[in-house]
């Protein structure tokens, strides 16, 4: 049997370790912004939420099969999803890091991921209430 609190959470409990990882990304890039033939990395993040929705819909099918949960596994290996960014302007160096642009892409993840986690505050403080009454 499929875990009912984790479908009531729906695709958002997934999103949100995907923003966080993309967040990460991000920072890395930033934090690599002056090292000789760094790589900026990004993260495929619809890809990978829409890989982590066939995984819960498998799980979930499974479960209700075999009357168990199928515990979601998807999150470890985000390697496939990774992808490099194009340089806007090419460096003398190598590196591929846009500063300005990536802080842009992190201020939006930033609000990307705490919409997500508003969202998510929500669906639990509503779950809270119907369970306390009050």
């Amino acid at each position: 049997m499929s875990n009912p609190i984790s479908s009531y959470l729906g695709l958002q409990a997934d999103a949100l370790p995907l923003r966080e990882q993309r967040m990460k990304l991000i920072a890395s890039n930033l934090a690599n912004a002056d090292t000789p033939g760094y790589q900026a990395r990004d993260l495929d993040f619809n890809a990978a939420l829409a890989s982590a929705a066939r995984v819960r819909e498998a799980g979930n099918a499974t479960a209700r099969e075999q009357g168990n949960r199928i515990p979601l596994s998807g999150f470890d290996t985000l390697q496939p999803f990774e992808m490099a960014r194009i340089a806007s302007q090419g460096s003398l160096d190598g590196n591929t890091v846009d500063p300005d642009a990536e802080r842009a892409a992190y201020g939006r993840a930033a609000l990307e991921y705490r919409a997500s986690l508003s969202f998510l505050e929500s669906k639990v403080r509503t779950l809270l209430t119907a369970i306390t009454g009050q």
